[in-house]
């Protein structure tokens, strides 16, 4: 069985992607690692080429500028590093997220387990997702994610590169009967960064979603929102353990804000009469 890694990155530095972590917490579940490159405004390929690794393939691309709707320039890149892949199961890590240790027994466990078995196409992790710091976890985020597919049958992104999906079907592995559940974990930490870093990646992500149908004006206003976290007074606290690999980012930073328990703040109930109730 070989198993190919694989993500793309454009502007690590200036957006302060964790993106070594991201590879580095990867490397040891896979014989190659696909970076795909976009032409970055700073040293993003400089920092990728300071990974120390054989298994590490760089890839480099440039992004369609003109491409301003449903996130439509991130599969595409997405799946330029997914066509370099030569495993049989194809491992993404994107550049804001990173696998705990903790979980790579079980990861290889599945593989080994559905390697052969041709109704399985994706492997689906636990999504955990960081707001604001590293001790806060907003659980009405998506609650779960492919990241490992077979590497064959025509399978791609979907068209934001949230999930993947096959050519003869748009809907994603996660949801359909393709996909399998694993008692794994994957750690997104997009919404852990200095406010303004934040608001400016957010006003590009943006962009790149609805820029054809708001105004520099109105992309601006919503990442500003966004960017303040409105609702990180009800968020989850999280008092558990982070990747090692996380752990020098962790040791430096300090919670955003003091939050009192959730299940004393009426606006947690109103968010969950809103959202449902996720844990």
């Amino acid at each position: 069985m070989k198993v190919s890694g694989f993500t793309f990155i454009r502007n690590a530095v200036k957006f302060d992607f964790p993106v070594v972590e991201a590879i580095a917490s990867v490397l040891p579940l896979v014989d190659e690692f696909v970076v795909n490159v976009g032409k970055s405004e700073d040293q993003t390929l400089a920092l990728i080429r300071t990974l120390d690794s054989p298994k590490i393939r760089i890839v480099e691309s440039v992004w369609d500028e003109s491409l301003q709707e449903d996130g439509k320039i991130f599969g595409i890149q997405q799946d330029i590093a997914l066509s370099h892949c030569t495993g049989d199961w194809a491992l993404l890590v994107q550049a804001d997220e990173v696998l705990h240790e903790e979980d790579y027994p079980a990861i290889q466990h599945a593989m080994r387990q559905y390697i052969d078995d041709p109704t399985v196409l994706g492997l689906v992790f636990r999504m955990v997702h960081f707001k604001g710091d590293y001790w806060s976890l907003d659980p009405w985020m998506y609650r779960k994610a492919t990241r490992i597919v077979g590497n064959r049958c025509g399978i791609r992104s979907t068209t934001d590169c949230c999930d993947f999906r096959t050519e003869t079907s748009p809907q994603m592995l996660k949801s359909g009967p393709y996909g399998r559940l694993i008692p794994a974990r994957m750690f997104h930490y997009g919404w852990v960064k200095p406010s303004t870093v934040l608001k400016e990646k957010l006003q590009f992500q943006i962009s790149r979603h609805e820029g054809t149908s708001l105004s520099s004006k109105e992309i601006a206003l919503r990442a500003t929102i966004y960017a303040e976290f409105p609702i990180y007074h009800i968020l989850k606290d999280y008092p558990h353990s982070h990747p090692s690999v996380m752990q020098p980012r962790v040791v430096l930073a300090n919670r955003l804000a003091p939050r009192r328990n959730r299940w004393l703040n009426w606006q947690f109930y109103r968010e969950v009469f809103r959202r449902g109730f996720k844990g």
